[in-house]
């Protein structure tokens, strides 16, 4: 059973979408993205509260922007998903979790050592460029599950 409901389109935007944002950090790091993205359709908290599909997810608008730097760029349409994304992004969708990015909802490129809080989230971990970050104890229960 996968870990959230999804459609062939879903996975081709998904793993478009890890292209985008993490190319450059080999499997690993396009799958940590991933597993990002699953957490918050999984999750009904915080930001998150609503999202039913992935598009949803991927195209969320917070404070005016989208959520994710390769759709406010625009870079998540310049390449199409190649098989290996495509089963990437399956594997996440199906059941891939993994430190730092196991139970987070947060990450980012600071070009910099990672804080230790976004946003008041605690520090989970990095991995290669990316900082990840989880919900504090209590305020996500359903991104733990």
């Amino acid at each position: 059973m996968p870990r959230v409901q999804y459609t062939d389109s879903d996975v081709a935007l998904m793993a478009r979408m890890m292209r985008a944002e993490a190319e450059g950090e080999g499997k690993l790091g396009m799958l940590m993205v991933g597993n990002v993205i699953v957490n918050r359709r999984a999750a009904d908290c915080l930001d998150f509260v609503g999202l039913r599909t992935i598009p949803q997810v991927i195209f969320q608008v917070q404070g005016g922007n989208y959520s994710f730097e390769a759709v406010q760029k625009g870079n998540v349409f310049y390449n199409r998903a190649r098989g290996v994304e495509k089963r990437l992004a399956k594997q996440t969708l199906d059941y891939w979790r993994q430190h730092p990015s196991k139970f987070a909802l947060w990450y980012f490129n600071p070009y910099a050592p990672c804080p230790p809080t976004w946003y008041d989230q605690p520090f989970s971990g990095q991995f290669k460029q990316h900082c990840y970050y989880e919900p504090q104890a209590n305020t996500c229960e359903s991104v733990y599950r």
